[in-house]
């Protein structure tokens, strides 16, 4: 492990009154309880599948599904932008 992790770790360990091995054996008995890790892994750098526009993908999905749909041109779009 990084040392610079490890120091930051293991003083945010005693913080919360434990040390690395209990939050690592926490952990462990986190994942086997709930059978996954008990926390979101993503690429940061593809902002494409972020929880907050993957929730605006699903509400224009459904908008549409529902026949909620307005089509305008770019150039009534630039229009309502000056107004």
């Amino acid at each position: 492990m990084d040392e610079d992790i490890k120091r930051e770790f293991d003083a945010f360990c005693a913080r919360m009154g434990l040390n690395a091995s209990v939050a690592v054996n926490m952990f462990a008995r986190a994942v086997l309880r709930e059978r996954r890790i008990p926390f979101e892994i993503a690429d940061e750098a593809d902002a494409f599948y972020s929880e907050s526009n993957m929730r605006a993908l699903r509400k224009s999905i459904a908008q549409g599904e529902n026949g909620e749909v307005v089509v305008k041109t770019m150039a009534e779009l630039r229009a309502m932008e000056e107004e």
